[in-house]
């Protein structure tokens, strides 16, 4: 069985950066042994313009056989001719899924020292598996890959080229291109669809198969229109362990369009710690009421909402006829389409409408589109960056895209010992890569402001306790006056 994944490149950014991000060098054929038979790694081509990485997938047959106890594809046990002679060697399947995460494990992760800014940014990739099962047709399989920011070509192949009357069999040629995808997306989209679209798997199927799929599914699942189909399947139809997954899945998708933002889920702890006599909003609401207060006395009219999420601020920009054109920007596809069926785009006035656009976007990389506006709002999406890749950030939006203000919010990791429920030393949500104590973040943002002629004041979000401050922290950036600016 066999699968490539190719992608295009310049002098700046080489497509041969593919190596670094897979961790197998383009110059060196490589072999893995695996418990099935022998995956092996090439590059068809590797230049600055277009690399290609080929994974090669030549199956054992008697250890598939032994190891799966009579019961591999062929039929029931006793099916002796069946359990050698099967589509296994040519089609890709669980097999294949499973050789992608012992020979790719570290691009899973998402993983890559050498070149993190690439693992983290989009690629304009290209993957193609000439031999797929499609049981369902192309039909599901668009309706699989579609959702996630994919552009699917798939061809049945015939039964037999000579004899095109006998029709077409249950293989698909499938070629996924996207541009807005990172390769750590691409893996995890093909590690859990590949043995959806076999509908089989080769080996026995237990509960840890549910944190598996969890993890892979991380991001795109638990809003996939075709959710229900893929947790079946993958899990083998098995009724008990589908309903865990199904549960586990709703929660999540619960804590994402409740009222968090983008990168701040605060599923991990309550709103508030301890009980009061009147419930306080939550934070979240907390958050947005101080952003919509520091983008009105800014007097901005036309906002940028940088890592939109699913569109919660922008549900609440809406109401303000103040705000004249928001722009949302998210990295991720699928939260895009969230906001999109949440603020009811297709169904929206034609003049409500034109007040506002979403479209699909990397922070780490300047972006002409993001120029002209009044503001920009990053709420809650800095600690979700790793370190080395804030300055990429500084410059795109301070540098290049330069708005008049600029509103940053972040978790105060001081407040963190005020949720009893939050264990000591954890962060508040499991994809924070840190969380800054309020010194932390002052400094940082006093070093922006310097760098890019910005005047910066600090805004507490939340009940600002006296010994650790508020559990959320506000930087509030303005353009300093022209004068003033030269002068600096």
């Amino acid at each position: 069985m066999f699968l490539t994944i190719s992608t295009r490149g310049d002098a700046a950014h080489p497509a041969t950066d593919l190596g670094y991000l897979l961790h197998k060098h383009p110059d060196n054929a490589q072999k893995f042994p695996t418990s099935y038979g022998t995956a092996h790694v090439f590059y068809p081509e590797a230049d600055i313009e277009r690399c290609t990485a080929a994974l090669l997938l030549e199956t054992d047959t008697v250890a598939l056989v032994r190891r799966g106890k009579g019961k591999g594809r062929g039929g029931a046990p006793g099916a002796a001719l069946a359990q050698y002679v099967n589509d296994r060697p040519y089609a890709a399947s669980s097999l294949l899924a499973v050789a992608l995460s012992a020979v790719f494990s570290s691009a899973l992760r998402g993983v890559c020292t050498a070149r993190p800014e690439r693992a983290a940014a989009p690629l304009p990739l290209r993957i193609e598996v000439p031999a797929l099962p499609a049981r369902g047709g192309p039909d599901l399989v668009r309706r699989l890959f579609e959702p996630l920011g994919w552009t699917v070509t798939v061809d049945p192949v015939a039964l037999d080229a000579e004899f095109p009357e006998w029709g077409d069999s249950r293989y698909v040629h499938l070629a996924l291109e996207s541009e807005i995808l990172t390769l750590q997306e691409a893996l995890r989209h093909l590690y859990v669809l590949l043995p959806v679209l076999d509908d089989a798997k080769h080996y026995w199927v237990s509960s840890d198969e549910v944190d598996k799929l969890l993890r892979a599914g991380a991001g795109w699942l638990p809003g996939h229109p075709e959710q229900k189909l893929i947790t079946s399947r993958y899990l083998s139809r098995r009724w008990a362990l589908t309903r865990q997954a199904t549960e586990r899945l709703e929660l999540v998708r619960l804590a994402e369009t409740d009222d968090s933002e983008v990168g701040d889920i605060d599923n991990a702890v309550g709103d508030e710690p301890g009980e009061t006599e009147e419930k306080p909003a939550p934070l979240a609401v907390q958050r947005r009421e101080a952003i919509l207060t520091a983008l009105c006395d800014a007097g901005a009219a036309r906002v940028l909402d940088l890592g939109c999420g699913q569109g919660q601020l922008v549900h609440e920009l809406l109401k303000d006829a103040r705000f004249t054109e928001i722009a949302a920007v998210d990295v991720s596809v699928r939260a895009l389409t969230i906001a999109a069926r949440r603020l009811k785009l297709d169904r929206m006035g034609e003049r409500q409408a034109a007040r506002v656009k979403l479209f699909q976007g990397s922070l780490a990389y300047t972006d002409n589109r993001l120029k002209g506006y009044d503001a920009a709002v990053l709420s809650e999406v800095i600690e979700h960056l790793d370190l080395p890749r804030l300055p990429a950030l500084e410059y795109a939006v301070f540098g290049h895209a330069r708005p008049r203000t600029v509103l940053v919010t972040t978790p105060n990791v001081e407040y963190n010992i005020r949720w009893e429920s939050l264990p000591a030393g954890h962060v508040r949500h499991g994809d924070h890569r840190f969380e800054w104590t309020r010194e932390e973040f002052c400094s940082w943002a006093r070093a922006v402001a310097e760098r890019h002629g910005y005047d910066v004041a600090f805004v507490p979000v939340g009940p600002d306790d006296l010994e650790v401050g508020p559990p959320t922290q506000m930087a509030v950036f303005r353009t300093k006056p022209q004068k003033e600016a030269k002068t600096a």
